[in-house]
This record gives structure tokens, C-alpha cells and sequence, in this order.
């Protein structure tokens, strides 16, 4: 049956960033079933008295509309919810790691909603365990692109991200003063400068390492391309929800070298060869020269760049539109469904 559902992000698409990005591909994947609109705040007119259902992404930014939901559905927050007018809180990097620890606007978020999302497998350990049984993960989603043949030299590495702390392209930065120019490995680093500091540092490495440039923000196109034509995408952050560079990278035949944190490690899995300690540019440099040495020599014995190949191969499906769309429609009819058909 066709459900009214509203999606409260709050970036729209003069932003651009994930929060956008994910609230208009869920439109887009849930429109063929339910009616859906997108508001940065709710309610947002008369009309909002009519929706049976709310995904709000991020519980602080978002707490306002969430609070709003609560109190219009229910008479105080939810430990037996409103079965027919149900409120999914969707945690990404931020409020997952930082905001549900600390603040009290993310903490009352968590015990108004009936379900709480994660973007990836290890999101639910983060939730208090009071409210982790309401857990649920959605794996995002991103088209295929093709695989392309790679050339044998150079390497190359692309980040994608823009600068700021949590991304933690310090690492990054280190790393490329620790290789030098004519070791076969290029790198190109991909976003704008949201703190004018890592702006001077992106700056201060190109001019020092010619074997990195900074390249500003471009455009989503752009990005996807350079990720499809890269040997690797390099992935530094400090804090993950789910970041959507590593499944595009994924899905564009390109592998991922990435920090060891829990965002990371529950979109590419435990055994996943391509970990580094998070701000430990000494690692991310082994790992880039041993990808380089096996694209120059795939007969080398070191195997490590076939098998990041293969895995995340196996990994792609899970971020197909078919995946992502299944999970969303069952959370809207465990939203929207008397509580004897509500899934535990």
C-alpha cells in the first residue's frame, strides 16, 4: 500500500555532501511504491499531518524534526511506539561516534525512534545497549561502472574527501613527504577546504611532493571517473558512517586501502587485506609500494593486490540499488505496520 513518507536531511542539494545524496537516492528508490519528499525541517505545512512515516538522517542536525514526530505521535518518548506513524533515525559518522556520546539533542533522538539505521555492519555496537535492539542496518548503494584496465606504471592512488578533521588528510599529506618523487606512485587528492589550515597543508605538500596534487572539489562525475581509472582510492578517515567514495570505488573495479575503523571495517569486512592504523602513515605507504610493485610485476609472489581485487568483487553486490532498495522498503513497513507485523 502506498505510504507518505517524508525524509528530513539537513543538507539539500545546494550542499551536495552525503546527508543529500543519500536522502535523494532514497527518494528515488522508495518513489516507485510511496510517495516521499525530502524537507530540511518538518513539520514543513498542513500538509505533513498526512505522513505515515519519517526517515530523519542525523540525530543532533535533525533533532528538532524528530522531536516534532515524536510529540505529534506519541505521548512521550517512544519505548512502545506509535505503530502506524513510525520515525527511523538514521546515525551517520558524526552522531554515531561523536554526537550520541555526548549530546543530549542526539541522545533524546535515539529514544524517539522506533528503528535506528546504520550504513554499516558495525554501526549497531556503537548504539547503547538500551536502544540496540531497534538497530537495523541499510547498506547504501551506487551504480556500476566498469572495470578498467589499469597501466603498469605509474600507480595510481586518488583520496576523495573534502578537508577537514575527520577525514584526516594529514595522513595523507605524510604520507606522500615520505615517498619520493620517482617511486612510481601518484597521487591525486580530490575535495575543497573546509578548514583553512589542511587548505595550507594540501598547498605546502604539492609544492614540496610532486608526486601529489591537490585537486579542489569537483564534480560527482569527475570524481567517479578518476576513481574508475585509479589503481587505488585511498581512505584516511578518522570517523565513518559509511562513507560512499569506498563502494564507489568498489563498484568501479578500483581497490581500497583504508584506516582501520569501525565505518571502514563494516563496509569491506574483518578479513579485508587493506587496513591501515588509523593516522599511521608509515602503513599506508607499505601498502601503496607493495600495490605498486605487484601492478609492474603481477607474477610477483606478493599477492596482496589480487587478492584486494577479489575481495571487494565479492563485495560489490551488497552495494547494489537492488540491496539497498529491499532493505528500505522493509523499514518502511516495519514503520507503518500494526505491531503484530512489526519485525523485531
Amino acid at each position: 500500500m502506498n505510504k507518505r513518507i517524508v525524509i528530513v536531511s539537513p543538507a539539500l542539494a545546494d550542499a551536495n555532501n552525503g546527508n543529500w545524496q543519500t536522502a535523494q537516492r532514497w527518494r528515488s528508490l522508495l518513489r516507485p511504491h510511496h510517495t516521499v519528499r525530502i524537507v530540511r525541517q518538518w513539520p514543513d505545512g498542513p500538509h505533513a499531518q498526512h505522513d505515515d512515516a519519517m526517515l530523519a538522517l542525523h540525530a543532533r542536525r535533525s533533532a528538532e524534526s524528530i522531536e516534532a514526530w515524536g510529540q505529534a505521535h506519541a505521548s512521550m518518548p517512544c519505548v512502545d511506539p506509535a505503530p502506524t506513524h513510525g520515525l527511523a533515525v538514521v546515525l551517520t559518522g558524526t552522531d554515531l561516534y561523536q554526537d550520541i556520546q555526548t549530546d543530549a539533542r542526539a541522545q533524546r533522538s535515539l529514544q524517539w525512534a522506533q528503528r535506528l539505521v546504520t550504513l554499516q555492519d558495525r554501526g549497531p555496537a556503537a548504539l547503547p545497549i538500551a536502544v540496540r535492539s531497534r538497530a537495523v542496518v541499510v547498506l547504501q548503494s551506487t551504480g556500476a561502472w566498469q572495470t578498467l584496465a589499469k597501466p603498469s606504471a605509474p600507480l595510481r592512488a586518488v583520496m576523495v574527501g573534502h578537508l577537514r578533521d575527520e577525514k584526516s588528510p594529514q595522513t595523507l599529506f605524510a604520507a606522500a613527504r615520505l615517498m619520493a618523487p620517482d617511486e612510481g606512485i601518484v597521487i591525486d587528492h580530490i575535495g575543497a577546504s573546509l578548514e583553512a589550515a589542511l587548505g595550507e597543508q594540501a598547498r605546502a605538500t604539492a609544492q614540496a611532493c610532486p608526486h601529489y596534487r591537490w585537486l579542489g572539489e569537483l564534480t560527482h562525475p569527475q570524481v567517479r571517473r578518476r576513481i574508475q581509472r585509479a589503481h587505488v582510492l585511498v581512505h584516511t578517515s578518522r570517523v565513518e558512517g559509511g562513507a560512499h567514495v569506498v563502494m564507489e570505488a568498489v563498484r568501479s573495479g578500483t581497490v581500497v586501502l583504508a584506516s582501520r575503523i569501525d565505518g571502514n571495517v563494516g563496509m569491506l569486512g574483518d578479513d579485508y587485506a587493506g587496513y591501515f592504523e588509523w593516522n599511521n602513515a608509515v602503513q599506508l605507504v607499505q601498502l601503496l609500494r607493495r600495490c605498486r610493485d605487484a601492478v609492474r610485476n603481477p607474477t610477483a609472489q606478493d599477492v596482496l593486490y589480487a587478492r584486494l581485487q577479489r575481495q571487494c568483487a565479492e563485495r560489490a553486490p551488497l552495494f547494489s540499488s537492488e540491496a539497498e532498495q529491499a532493505a528500505l522498503l522493509q523499514l518502511v513497513h516495519a514503520l507503518t505496520n500494526p505491531p503484530n507485523e512489526l519485525e523485531n
